[in-house]
This record gives structure tokens, C-alpha cells and sequence, in this order.
């Protein structure tokens, strides 16, 4: 676990520099970069998000949070609490299924794409003011002087830490030989991260077994 000023501290002593080089603004853009990175890379429960809205009638565009960054997926909910998955098209799908952006006759939305950064375009266009609900990666505030501490601070310090050092050798144009013994710890815990999130922490004990190491058998 970390904090902001300990990062700080960590990054300066790490490339044994003081903050007259690496100020408290540059360092700040190496934390945005590393954590641009790991949410591009890690598909992290942390990054998971839900938002609920209520459609309006002869209207096909349904607002995206200001915080949506991809969506997971998009379920409709009927007055029955019935849910049912939109499927994803394109725009050009959309434009030639429901040409008339106004018209309800086709029925309850069927289909969503991704209109622009704001906005998803629903078809058939809203015929009723239902609840839908929208699945989605979001992006989190970054671990800053107002953001003290942040998920990735407090459970994976070492893919923070590792990774602004990189960026700031990378800025320092440091040793060929620090740069990549660092662009392989930040990999190492990258990956650690990772198969941890994305398979052990998503594993059912009950249905897939216990992970099992395989141990080399010799002949008799």
C-alpha cells in the first residue's frame, strides 16, 4: 500500500533525483500515464461500473455517464423487471434498420451502438419510457494531491511504483540497462495483477477445481 507523497518520495529515490528535477507536475503526468496503461491493459473488477436511466419516448439517444469509457454490455428493463441484452451494431446498421430516428412503430430498442464519446443510439427507437441499463469501464480518478490514494495504490503499489520509475528513466533518458530492468518488474506485476483478476479472482473452486501446478513425474 502507498499514498501519493510516498510515490513521490519512491519515484525520487528509486532515480535519485530530487524535486527540483522531477517535480511534483512531471511526476503527476507519469502516474496518468501508468494508469492509463494498466486500465487499458488489466481488465480489473475495480474498473467495473453500472448506471441505470430511464429511455425517453420518440428519443433514440441514451446519454453515457461522465465517467464511461467502453461499454460491457446494455440490458433493457421492462415494468416486469423482464431483462433483456441490446445487441451492438454499427451506426451504418442502425441508420438502415430504423431510418426514421422519430418513428416508435418498430417496437421496444432492439440495438445500440456507439454514437460518439457522450452519446449511445438505441433502435428501434424508444416506443415507451423504459429502464435500461448500461454495463461499462470507467475511468477512475488518477492518484494525485486531491486523490491521495486510490484502488491501485492501496492493492497493487508495485505496478504504480514500477511504472512511473520507467516513465521517469524514460524522461531522465536513464541507463539502457535500468530502463529495461524496470520495463520488466512493471511486466512482471502486470502479468502477477492480471492472473490474479482476470483468472483466479473470476475462478469458481466448485465448477473449474483448484488451480493445480503440474509436477514433472518420472518413469520408475
Amino acid at each position: 500500500m502507498t499514498d501519493y507523497s510516498d510515490l513521490l518520495s519512491n519515484v525520487r529515490d528509486y532515480t535519485e533525483t530530487t524535486s527540483d528535477v522531477l517535480t511534483d507536475a512531471i511526476i503527476n503526468q507519469f502516474i496518468i500515464s501508468t494508469e492509463d496503461k494498466l486500465r487499458r491493459t488489466v481488465d480489473l473488477t475495480y474498473y467495473r461500473r453500472y448506471d441505470t436511466a430511464t429511455l425517453t419516448i420518440n428519443n433514440p439517444f441514451l446519454p453515457l455517464p461522465a465517467d464511461w469509457e467502453a461499454t460491457r454490455y446494455v440490458q433493457l428493463i421492462d415494468g416486469s423487471n423482464n431483462r433483456t441484452f441490446l445487441i451492438q451494431k454499427d451506426i451504418s446498421f442502425m441508420n438502415e434498420f430504423a431510418p426514421n430516428r422519430t418513428s416508435t412503430g418498430a417496437g421496444t430498442p432492439k440495438y445500440y451502438a456507439v454514437y460518439d464519446d457522450d452519446t449511445h443510439m438505441l433502435a428501434p427507437t424508444p416506443n415507451a419510457a423504459l429502464t435500461v441499463e448500461l454495463a461499462y469501464t470507467y475511468k477512475p480518478p488518477v492518484l494525485s494531491s486531491t486523490t491521495t490514494s486510490n484502488w491501485v495504490s492501496q492493492n497493487a503499489p508495485n505496478v504504480l511504483l514500477y511504472g512511473c520509475v520507467l516513465e521517469a528513466l524514460g524522461y531522465l533518458k536513464g541507463p539502457a540497462d535500468m530502463i529495461q530492468y524496470y520495463d520488466k518488474m512493471y511486466n512482471q506485476s502486470v502479468q502477477a495483477l492480471a492472473t490474479y483478476e482476470m483468472g483466479r479472482d473470476r475462478r469458481d473452486e466448485f465448477r473449474d477445481g483448484v488451480i493445480r501446478i503440474p509436477l514433472e513425474s518420472r518413469n520408475p
